[in-house]
């Protein structure tokens, strides 16, 4: 029974598809380590010297495992400095990250990160320095023909950083396209009681490795360094975008350590590229000196610069994109539907259009001409809930 006016056609095949097809004759190439298992303990983050020091432990997988990434949860976690004070670090709500009080460390001494899992094994990383972290400049933005662009500016007068890191936490507005004033209960149609949000925001923190060095400079300073780029269809652009960027300073040894990981995460791809190279951190098992541990964990402090882009702000040129394109028009359910006889029962209609198994969400009553009901607009949750896509809990610097 369609109960349907105006679905969207069936998508033709793409190219790709029938590429894919075409080329469905050929085995796969699965080596073993794709599907090998593996649980080697992952330590991510550095001591923070002069704040909140944030670091999350999980387990490595199978590269073709499907499943959420495993976390380490319940490990007693503190960072120690080389005359053995200790400073604790407390498991949070988000399981397998584990933060400390804001702290200042001493930077005359050398600190490394210490921790114990439940499974009984102990591991502990390399002593190393406690470096300080100059301020950014700026980040400024521009645009080009490809998109927008993010730029970080930063210099050390006194040339002792040289090795730079940073990372991205992009936030923007979701609104979405529909206001529902209509719900389905108790097998009815009926004004609606709690409303959905009409504001959301969407957040993301980038997976990229961004880091430069000043070495062969002869001065320590680094001018517009992109970190970010968005295409001018970007819909994190649609009202209000902004973007945090924070920067590490790093020594010699871990931005070897970061610039592996970035060409092992960069060249991954087909049999004749560059084939990854094994990664080397600073941390250990004190149980098992043989085990695999990843990570890298440094100590400095973080600064950091956030800033706001409207899209007021942005070529007028550029199209303005909600993410929403796809969600337009509105479906109608139609009480009865048209051409269908003997005419379900409209309970029977409301049913199989909103009931327990349905995917579709109703909008608003949809009227004739003369202003009679005769159905109701709907469309996918994704389409109308913007919870779908990010949150309702206003950035507190928003």
């Amino acid at each position: 029974m369609n109960i349907f006016r105006n679905a969207s056609p069936r998508p033709r095949a793409s190219l790709g598809l029938l590429l894919a097809l075409l080329a469905g004759c050929t085995d796969p190439y699965m080596p073993d380590v794709i599907t090998a298992p593996s649980s080697y303990l992952v330590v991510d983050g550095s001591i923070n010297t002069a704040g909140v020091t944030t670091i999350r432990l999980s387990r490595t997988q199978a590269v073709a495992s499907k499943s959420a990434v495993p976390v380490e949860t319940r490990a007693v976690v503190y960072i120690e400095d080389e005359g053995g004070t200790r400073y604790a670090l407390t498991e949070t709500s988000v399981k397998g990250t584990y933060a400390s009080a804001a702290l200042t460390l001493n930077p005359a001494r050398k600190y490394r990160l210490h921790l114990n899992t439940t499974g009984g094994k102990e591991y502990a990383s390399d002593y190393v320095p406690a470096k300080l972290t100059p301020p950014i400049d700026a980040v400024t933005w521009n645009t080009d023909s490809n998109g927008l662009n993010i730029l970080v500016s930063t210099h050390d007068a006194a040339n002792a950083t040289q090795y730079y890191r940073w990372e991205t936490d992009e936030t923007w507005e979701i609104r979405p396209p529909y206001t529902p004033d209509i719900e389905y209960f108790g097998g009815a149609i009926r004004n609606i009681t709690v409303r959905y949000p009409t504001l959301c925001w969407g957040n993301e923190r980038a997976t990229r490795v961004l880091l430069t060095k000043t070495t062969s400079l002869t001065q320590d300073v680094v001018s517009g360094f992109r970190v970010q780029q968005l295409l001018p269809t970007s819909e994190r652009l649609y009202t209000r975008y902004s973007i945090l960027v924070q920067q590490h300073a790093l020594t010699q040894e871990e931005y070897s350590y970061w610039e592996l990981l970035r060409k092992n995460t960069e060249s991954i791809g087909t049999l004749f590229d560059p084939q990854p190279a094994r990664l080397t951190g600073n941390v250990h098992s004190l149980s098992s000196p043989t085990e695999v541990v990843l990570g890298f964990v440094s100590a400095h402090s973080i600064t950091e610069k956030r800033i706001f882009i409207r899209n007021a702000d942005l070529p007028s040129t550029w199209p303005v994109v909600s993410g929403y394109e796809a969600c337009m028009p509105a479906d109608t359910v139609f009480v009865p539907p048209p051409g269908v006889f003997p005419p379900p029962k409209p309970e029977e209609v409301l049913l199989a259009a909103f009931g327990q198994n349905s995917i579709l969400i109703p909008i608003t009553r949809a009227r004739n001409s003369a202003g009679d009901v005769v159905g109701y607009t709907a469309k996918v949750r994704d389409c109308v809930d913007c919870r779908t896509r990010g949150t309702t809990v206003r950035p507190s610097f928003w």
